[in-house]
C-alpha cells in the first residue's frame, strides 16, 4: 500500500484533490473531520480537553462549542495547547486506520491535514504532496465557501504556516491556480503517477 500525504494551506485546494483521488479509488482520511470527531467521541480526550480549556468547551448536549475553543485557541494563542491534546489521539487514530486499509487491501491510503509538515516531514510516508495556491485566490475561496468574514479569514491564514517555505519537504507540488476543473485534472495525472511506484 502507498501512504500519501497531502497538505496546503486554507483555501489550497487539497479537499478538491483529496475528494478528486477517492472518486479514483484511492481512500483518504481527512485529519480535520476525524480530530472533531475524535473530540466529542474519545472520552479521554473530551476529558483532557475540558481539564485544560474547562466545561464551557463543549455544549450542555455534549457537542462541541467550536465558538468558544477557537476564540480560545486562535484569540488566546493557546492553538499549541489544543494541538498537544488533539494531535496525539488524531495520528494514533490515524494509524489504526491505515493498518486496517491495507488488511483490506486498499492501494493508495491519504492523509489529508494541514498541520502534516508542522514537525517537518512525518516518516510514516511514501510521498508528500503540497497543494499551493495564491494567498488572495485561498482568501476569496474560503469567504466564498464559509460565508466567512474577510478579516477572520486572513487571521486563519496567517495563523497557518507560510506552506511556500515547504517545497523542499514536498515530493509534489500541485499549483492551483487554474480553477476545480483544471485541478481535478492535475489530480487525477498525479495519482497514475503515483500507482506506477
Amino acid at each position: 500500500m502507498i501512504r500519501v500525504g497531502v497538505t496546503g494551506g486554507i483555501g489550497s485546494g487539497k479537499t478538491t484533490l483529496c475528494k478528486e483521488w477517492e472518486r479514483l479509488g484511492a481512500f483518504v482520511v481527512y485529519a480535520d473531520d476525524l480530530a472533531k470527531k475524535l473530540m466529542i467521541e474519545d472520552d479521554e480526550l473530551v476529558k483532557n480537553i475540558k481539564s485544560v480549556f474547562g466545561n464551557k468547551a463543549y455544549h450542555e448536549d455534549g457537542s462541541l462549542n467550536r465558538h468558544y475553543l477557537a476564540q480560545e485557541a486562535f484569540e488566546k494563542g493557546r492553538v499549541n495547547e489544543l494541538n498537544n491534546l488533539v494531535h496525539p489521539v488524531l495520528w494514533k487514530k490515524v494509524e489504526e486506520i491505515s493498518a486496517q486499509k491495507e488488511r483490506e487491501g486498499v492501494d493508495v491510503f491519504v492523509k489529508e491535514a494541514a498541520i502534516l509538515l508542522q514537525n517537518g516531514r512525518p516518516e510514516d510516508v511514501d510521498f508528500v504532496v503540497l497543494v499551493e495556491a495564491d494567498e488572495q485566490q485561498r482568501t476569496e475561496r474560503v469567504v466564498r465557501r464559509d460565508n466567512s468574514d474577510r478579516k477572520k479569514v486572513e487571521g486563519r491564514i496567517s495563523a497557518q504556516q507560510d506552506f511556500s517555505t515547504l517545497t523542499e519537504l514536498a515530493d509534489f507540488v500541485v499549483t492551483n491556480d487554474e480553477g476545480v476543473i483544471e485541478l481535478k485534472e492535475k489530480a487525477g495525472l498525479l495519482l497514475k503517477e503515483i500507482r506506477k511506484f
